[in-house]
């Protein structure tokens, strides 16, 4: 199996399973709990902690959440008031604004270009005084988009906002911005394990919990957490900082790699300038890319399209960026990173080529 998935979740790293594997085995001590097995799981989730703290910006609390959906409705709905989004948000952010707007909050979902980048004038036209909250992802999940999260942040502070980055894509594979002032974050899209998150808060900002029930972790989020899982992410994320040049050289070689495998007659939905490089999504007139998978299964890649899921919509940030129902219904998403050997992705992508080609084919 040649797996090209990473945008939907990466391999865990084999040093984040070795620190997981005490606690799951015998540290079954509540890191709540005063007694020493308690102290001494407690004090692995600390140290996990500074070890995700340590890729984000100085001066703020970092608690940790079951995963980046928790962690973006804890912010989202932590602060009341009038809301900024982007329309090429995961539906973690889409979905939950829109629940918010049928009780009455004010929501402003803003479009983008072919590109996929929002306008900064027009994102300034639309953070006006009284705004409560700006929120915009920082890599995109389905084209790998890199929004202005900076510049976007200083408009909002300038309006009295408070900035809200989903740094899911983005984290541990490229430097976060500065100027936000909460950031959520997830442990298997860089190599630890899944069900876990966090949300970072800037020192000041105040948000409402989310979860209530015992208040055990730190700005008011309630429920048990988990050592081993908090300590695959510790690692993870320190794997992901000492690595961090190594896998963005190797990142933009496979890109490059991968870029000129591609044959006559596809095209790179999203901006190929402002672009995490472990993300290529591709489109191919007339393409069946229900077809394509099932004769490609052991290759894993993603469909361009929700239908995939079975909601039978074709995605919202392919349509969000332009492209017609057709368009984006035959487009995919390859994405690779650490572990993906070059010579394996060009012979996926050749493969890929040659099923798209037979099915252009004349019978």
């Amino acid at each position: 199996m040649t797996y090209l998935d990473y945008q939907a979740t990466t391999p865990l790293a084999p040093e984040a399973l070795a620190a997981m594997l005490p606690w799951l085995e015998s540290g079954h001590a509540n890191p709540h709990s005063s007694h020493r097995p308690g102290r001494a799981a407690a004090a692995a989730v600390e140290v996990a902690r500074e070890q995700v703290a340590a890729l984000l910006p100085p001066g703020g609390i970092l608690p940790f959440t079951s995963g980046a959906t928790e962690a973006l409705n804890w912010a989202i709905k932590g602060v009341e008031g009038r809301t900024v989004t982007l329309v090429t948000e995961h539906a973690a952010v889409l979905d939950t604004v829109r629940a918010l707007e049928a009780k009455g909050r004010e929501v402003i979902i803003l479009p983008v270009d072919g590109d996929g980048l929002i306008d900064l004038h027009s994102i300034r036209e639309a953070i006006t005084p009284g705004t409560a909250l700006v929120e915009a992802m920082l890599v995109n999940n389905e084209i790998g988009v890199i929004q202005p999260v900076a510049e976007i942040a200083a408009i909002a502070h300038e309006a009295g906002a408070l900035m809200l980055c989903d740094a899911v894509q983005g984290y541990g594979r490229i430097a976060i911005p500065e100027g936000c002032d909460l950031i959520a974050l997830s442990a298997h899209k860089i190599h630890g394990p899944k069900g876990i998150g966090a949300l970072w808060i800037r020192d000041g900002a105040q948000i409402a919990p989310l979860l209530h029930g015992g208040g055990q972790e730190k700005a008011g989020r309630s429920g048990t957490l988990s050592p081993a899982l908090c300590a695959g992410f510790g690692v993870a994320a320190q794997l992901a900082a000492d690595r961090f040049d190594a896998d963005a050289t190797h990142v933009a070689a496979l890109w490059d790699a991968a870029v000129n495998a591609l044959g006559d007659g596809w095209v790179i939905n999203g901006s190929t300038d402002h672009r995490y490089r472990g993300n290529l999504n591709i489109r191919r007139e007339g393409l069946d890319v229900n077809r394509l998978m099932s004769e490609l299964r052991d290759i894993a890649f993603s469909a361009g399209s929700a239908c995939a899921s079975g909601s039978g919509r074709s995605s919202h940030v392919l349509r969000g960026i332009g492209l017609s129902d057709r368009e984006a219904r035959s487009s995919i998403r390859l994405g690779f990173g650490r572990y993906t050997q070059r010579e394996d992705l060009i012979a996926a992508i050749h493969r890929i080529d040659e099923a798209a080609r037979s099915q252009m084919a004349p019978v």
